[in-house]
């Protein structure tokens, strides 16, 4: 099946809140739960983006979510966001593992519960993102809800048309190649070992590129180049197959287990190039993320027009900086 047949079912400026020196327990503080935003989406559709854009209005840092991206190395296989983008914003679970440790869905559970609460204790607001939704839902669904009991959760969920996101995964299979994806692979590549069950090597390209590996001594340019060019197209599939479970799973998170998520639409983002992308991204996605997140930490009333609610987050937000500083 070619990877074009591949297919599944399917304005508000930023608030200026005080980047810094805002105690989580002035937001409101007779509530008895500790808030967490939870960012989630397909793979590619911007999560990340989204998170930094946040974490760089409000006083947060970020926990990484995804079961890839938790271990070292593979930094562009598995699409880790680089020092540069990270723009200053701490990161937890990001990197932190040896690639042939196992990770299970208990493991992620333990330490983001420990990260919520450092980050907590620092006065900061945690931010979960990643496209791990099983992680996700086991850590605030778990067997003794331990989660929601502390915890009051903000979903926010980034969308895009899947035949536009299809395509953009393709594309960006291919910078990866550009980047240098097959090296970075290559010296990964083990001839003796052959489970992809566990670590890193279950990361989407690992497996994939397994008999180009192993034959590529063997062959001429011609057959390298056809072995290659499967191992890609192979990749491409597989990462628009992860987007479609992926896509799945939020929906019933959404529909089923009646998880309040804010669906934000950012097709129109992925449409665009350049200047005009980033003006619909903030548009779109970040500018009513940003309104979202504080009427979530201020308590701003939602059913007030928008022009009132973010009147009274920027007053609140004034009041408690210069209660602060």
């Amino acid at each position: 099946m070619g990877f074009s047949t591949l297919m599944c079912k399917q304005t508000l400026p930023f608030l200026d809140f005080p980047s810094s020196g805002l105690k989580m327990d002035v937001f409101n503080p007779r509530r008895h739960k500790e808030k967490v935003v939870i960012v989630m989406g397909a793979t590619g559709t911007g999560k990340s983006r989204l998170s930094i854009d946040l974490a760089t209005h409000f006083p947060a840092e970020i926990i990484n979510s995804d079961k890839m991206q938790v271990y070292e190395g593979l930094p562009i296989v598995t699409n880790k966001v680089t020092d540069e983008e990270q723009r200053g914003v701490p990161h937890h679970l990001l990197g932190i593992l040896n690639p042939s440790a196992d990770f299970t869905v208990t493991n992620f559970c333990d330490k983001a519960s420990l990260a919520i609460e450092s980050v907590l204790g620092r006065g900061r607001l945690p931010i979960i993102v990643g496209g791990s939704n099983s992680y996700i839902e086991a850590l605030v669904d778990g067997d003794d809800y331990l989660h929601r009991s502390k915890y009051e959760c903000c979903f926010l969920w980034v969308d895009v048309s899947m035949p536009l996101l299809h395509s953009f995964v393709s594309k960006r299979v291919d910078q990866m190649l550009e980047n240098g994806m097959v090296d970075e692979l290559r010296k990964m590549f083990d001839p003796i070992a052959e489970d992809y069950s566990r670590g890193i090597r279950r990361a989407i390209g690992v497996p994939e590129f397994d008999q180009y590996f192993r034959n590529e001594p063997f062959l001429d340019q011609e057959h390298r180049a056809k072995l290659l060019q499967e191992a890609i197209t192979q990749m491409k599939e597989n990462t628009s197959k992860l987007a479609c479970r992926q896509l799945g799973k939020i929906h019933r998170l959404r529909n089923i287990k009646g998880w309040n998520t804010h669906r934000l639409d950012a097709t129109e983002v992925f449409q665009k190039q350049g200047k005009e992308a980033d003006e619909a991204w903030k548009r779109l996605v970040a500018g009513p993320s940003a309104h979202i997140v504080g009427q979530f930490l201020y308590n701003v009333p939602t059913l007030v027009p928008t022009n009132v609610a973010v009147s009274k987050v920027r007053k609140v937000a004034t009041a408690i900086a210069t209660a602060t500083y």
